[in-house]
């Protein structure tokens, strides 16, 4: 960190956290891109508050749940969202929920807060038990399957019906092959090991051009479905937008609109989409789990489809994939930036630092969990989550700005998983390891295939 960012009257108890060395020019940037994780790893020598240097950005690392606690709950109103992710996400999501600040964020939040209550979650479960149980019915047993593509087709299809009204299947949609498009787009552009991610979007590279023609066609889906929705409303989450109004009887801009759109349709789908993928895999590796999951299914449903009334009693249901977001959280850190500046563990951080909260660093540490890399569901047992500190996990994130929509995932996740585990068991193809990268989210680098096996 450079001296420039400290105040002129900051407490020397309190100095600056210490970090790898930083090399002039560069800080640590050639480090950071040989390996992300290698890096992050190297953090915890430092300590639970490391500071360094990336692309010209001064960064801090915080890997304690308390100092976690600390950011997004306790004094959430010194750490606004990072200009390094704002200026990231500009181009595709705009000022969508997810990077808006202040008064217009509360305005956006309290707007949609409705369509997420518990008991509208409820209205949204249909297509989570049908598509899964089509789809599941459409394999032959044998067939391979890439598992992270049938997901993210499946879980876009449960987003675009639950909360669009739009029916992606048995047809060409534009919004299915946009979403699709620029879910692929923004991947490749944030690929945290490749020196392309750093590249301003402006700069015309193969990545960038690929970049902005995505974002072209998925605007032009998204316009297309909103003045859809606009001529013939319904009752879903897109009708809801187009007719919510804020405390001074105003509704959404179409600009706000269409960012929100954005955010939602690419969040929506595409995390809750590795989350499953990432089941699969884990239940794949480790049979016993996987038995034990079938036994509690065919006990409690019997042969019939789940249903939201069933959650409350598929615990282990519940264990796998509370265990499978631990070891594997699709959104694996969280950004922050010091609007001024802030003590956290007895370090100064100074105004205008941005901050990373890792979860897959901190998801996986050894302080907080017995055999952290081990896929055990039955840890999370009544007891050790009351000795758990509250920010040893947290995959939706926290405080305030928690993922608005975390109700509507988890529903989702458990739903679909019950759904497809009833019928068939997936095994891998392949006995090479997981290997995963750090882009927009923790993405396989490589195509996971599975074979089908019918129960």
């Amino acid at each position: 960190m450079t001296a420039s960012k400290f105040t002129a009257n900051r407490p020397a108890e309190f100095p600056l956290p210490p970090g790898p060395k930083s090399y002039p020019g560069i800080g640590n940037t050639l480090g950071f891109l040989r390996d992300p994780f290698a890096f992050y790893d190297g953090l915890a020598q430092y300590g639970d508050v490391v500071s360094y240097s990336v692309a010209g950005e001064d960064f801090c690392t915080v890997l304690h749940p308390d100092y976690v606690e600390q950011v997004l709950v306790t004094e959430e109103s010194k750490f606004g969202k990072s200009e390094f992710i704002r200026d990231g996400g500009a181009k595709f999501v705009g000022n969508g929920l997810v990077v808006s600040e202040g008064e217009f964020w509360r305005r956006q939040r309290t707007m949609m807060q409705p369509a997420f209550y518990r008991e509208r979650i409820d209205t949204y479960t249909e297509p989570m038990v049908d598509f899964p149980a089509e789809t599941a019915d459409s394999w032959d047993d044998g067939e391979t399957i890439r598992l992270r593509e049938t997901m993210a087709e499946l879980t876009l299809r449960i987003l675009s019906k639950a909360l669009f009204d739009h029916d992606i299947r048995d047809e060409r949609s534009p919004v299915r092959d946009a979403a699709i498009g620029i879910t692929r787009a923004i991947n490749e552009k944030s690929d945290a090991g490749s020196v392309g991610s750093l590249i301003p979007e402006w700069i015309p590279t193969a990545t960038n051009r690929r970049y902005r023609r995505a974002i072209a066609r998925f605007d032009d889906a998204i316009h297309t479905l909103i003045e859809e929705r606009r001529d013939d409303p319904g009752d879903d989450f897109l009708s809801m937008l187009l007719h919510a109004t804020d405390e001074n009887g105003e509704k959404m801009s179409p600009k706000a609109l269409r960012d929100e759109m954005a955010t939602f349709l690419f969040a929506g789908h595409e995390t809750t989409a590795l989350a499953l993928t990432y089941c699969w895999y884990l239940l794949s590796t480790n049979p016993d789990v996987r038995r034990k999951l079938h036994d509690e299914l065919d006990s409690v449903l019997d042969g019939r489809r789940p249903t939201m009334a069933d959650l409350e009693n598929l615990e282990y249901t519940d264990k796998v994939v509370t265990e499978a977001l631990r070891r594997y959280s699709p959104a694996y850190v969280i950004f922050r930036e010091t609007t001024e500046d802030a003590v956290v563990g007895g370090y100064t951080i100074p105004e205008g630092t941005s901050l990373t909260l890792p979860q897959f660093v901190i998801h996986n540490d050894g302080r907080w969990y017995d055999d952290p890399d081990e896929f055990r569901p039955e840890r999370w047992t009544a007891e050790m989550k009351a000795d758990l500190p509250d920010y040893a996990y947290f995959p939706f994130g926290g405080g305030p700005r928690h993922c608005i929509g975390m109700r509507f995932a988890n529903a989702e996740l458990r739903l679909v998983l019950a759904t497809i585990a009833q019928r068939v068991a997936l095994d891998r193809r392949s006995e090479n390891g997981l290997d995963v990268r750090m882009g927009t989210t923790l993405e396989p680098t490589e195509p996971i295939e599975m074979s089908v096996r019918t129960r």
